[in-house]
């Protein structure tokens, strides 16, 4: 089983977000909020039945469910790391960045709305 990510150090979260807020944010950024974000995911919705994959940076397997072990998992949600931030730090609604197309959700329980935002 992978290692579960870990939440990132608080003092260089405040940086990160703050830079993200202002839309300054570095590729560093994105890396450490999206990892951190996701690790935060993984604490609210445990489980491994919908696989959330944001390239290139992490993907973690979350929700209560049938457990996927190989190949492809049955649920999958993917999306880019400023719209995963966006959403985890409620700055983007689940409903407005399907109907953008800014995510891409396949399978059952991938509604990740119930968890949202997470910061």
């Amino acid at each position: 089983m992978p290692a579960r990510l870990r939440p990132a150090d608080p003092a260089a979260l405040a940086e990160a977000t703050a830079r993200f807020a202002a839309d300054a944010a570095a590729p560093a950024d994105l890396k450490l909020l999206t990892k951190h974000y996701l690790a935060l995911l993984e604490t609210r919705a445990p489980g491994r039945s919908v696989e959330v994959r944001v390239p290139p940076y992490a993907a973690v397997q979350v929700v209560e469910g049938v457990r996927h072990t190989r190949g492809t998992p049955p649920a999958v949600v993917e999306m880019d790391p400023a719209t995963w931030v966006a959403l985890a730090t409620g700055a983007l609604a689940w409903a407005e960045a399907e109907e953008s197309a800014l995510l891409r959700a396949s399978g059952e329980r991938t509604n990740l709305a119930p968890y949202l935002p997470l910061g």
